[in-house]
């Protein structure tokens, strides 16, 4: 349990919704939209069925349309539609990070700059005030905004622990001219945590995101870790990857144990049509209420093993697989497309 009575809840802790931000013609999703679409159908089916979703879209009528042709009734009931302009899709980056406090959520908006300014962002800057505008979401909002921080570059176990890599936060273009320590002084008092344990290695051929740590390794309940590890010395990525794995095996928790630790495969290596690696990666699944959405890479082998080892991290949850081949052409994948919003908690009768 957090000693704080203010704290980033881990991502399985019982979930109110999850953020989709829609593909449309106005992004660089243009020349596979159908296909890309296809891929967000399935994550919509998948976390309605469980849980409420929210759509951010500059066009909601014309998705409602799209979803009533491909899902039930009672799927469509558990969706909300905030109509927003947007630049691209990537709500892990650009949607609130929700702590949980005993006078209910806070809601905090930092500010996302397109991953150190390498794409425009001013319209997905603006999404997480268009929803407080709409009313999509309660809690106490809170302005973030002199300060870049992507949801995808922490990792928090619910219990004081933040883990992130050092890569992305000293990144620059980020929050320069701020030290290492003044970064860490930040993410603690803003996020109310105890602690940071941050990875100094570790990378993905194509990744745009300077090494966001949900593509390198994830918390899962009871002290474990789930991470890619490569076991191909041929592979561009195995001294990074394998000195990764060794700076995990000596972090300790709070209570100064070893993690338990779960390797995933290194997906197979894939390319776009210009012979460019695409960061296709297995730890970039989404926990939602009794589910674990899995990325697939149409690789039967790797795709199962994937499915397996995740099932030890998530004994009591399904584990569902979705085609993310078309998400990882914009260097993105399932993780990255979406952001969860955690279940209030109830007050002391």
């Amino acid at each position: 349990m957090p000693s704080s009575p203010i704290f980033l809840p881990a991502e399985w802790h019982e979930q109110s919704a999850v953020q989709l931000t829609w593909p449309h013609e106005a992004t660089d999703w243009r020349p596979i939209l159908k296909m890309v679409i296809r891929c967000y159908l399935d994550m919509a089916k998948a976390i309605s069925t469980r849980e409420r979703l929210i759509i951010v879209s500059p066009q909601p009528e014309q998705v409602r349309l799209l979803l009533e042709e491909e899902l039930l009734a009672e799927n469509l009931r558990c969706i909300t539609f905030c109509k927003a302009p947007t630049n691209d899709t990537w709500a892990r980056d650009h949607g609130f990070i929700t702590l949980l406090a005993p006078d209910g959520p806070r809601l905090l908006d930092f500010k996302f700059n397109g991953w150190g300014e390498k794409f425009p962002a001013e319209l997905d800057n603006n999404i997480c005030r268009r929803m407080m505008e709409q009313n999509i979401l309660k809690g106490h909002y809170e302005n973030h905004l002199d300060f870049v921080l992507e949801g995808g570059s922490i990792e928090s176990d619910g219990c004081g622990t933040i883990m992130t890599t050092s890569q992305c936060l000293l990144a620059p273009h980020r929050n320069q001219p701020l030290t290492k320590e003044q970064i860490e002084e930040r993410l603690l008092s803003t996020l109310h945590a105890e602690r940071i344990l941050w990875l100094d290695h570790g990378y993905l051929a194509g990744d745009d995101t300077d090494s966001h740590i949900d593509t390198l390794a994830r918390f899962c309940p009871d002290d474990t870790i789930a991470y890619v590890q490569c076991l191909d010395p041929n592979d561009e990525h195995y001294t990074e990857l394998q000195l990764m794995e060794a700076q995990l095996k000596e972090f300790r928790t709070i209570e100064d144990k070893p993690y338990r630790l779960i390797p995933l495969p290194m997906a197979k290596a894939c390319y776009d049509e210009d012979g460019t690696r695409l960061p296709a990666t297995y730890a970039n699944f989404l926990i939602i209420n009794g589910a674990v959405l899995m990325p697939t890479y149409g690789d039967p082998t790797n795709d199962t093993k994937a499915k397996e080892q995740l099932h030890k991290a998530f004994p009591h949850h399904n584990i569902v697989g979705i085609d993310c081949r078309p998400l990882i052409t914009q260097h993105g994948s399932l993780h990255c497309c979406t952001m969860q919003f955690p279940k209030e908690m109830k007050s002391e009768e």
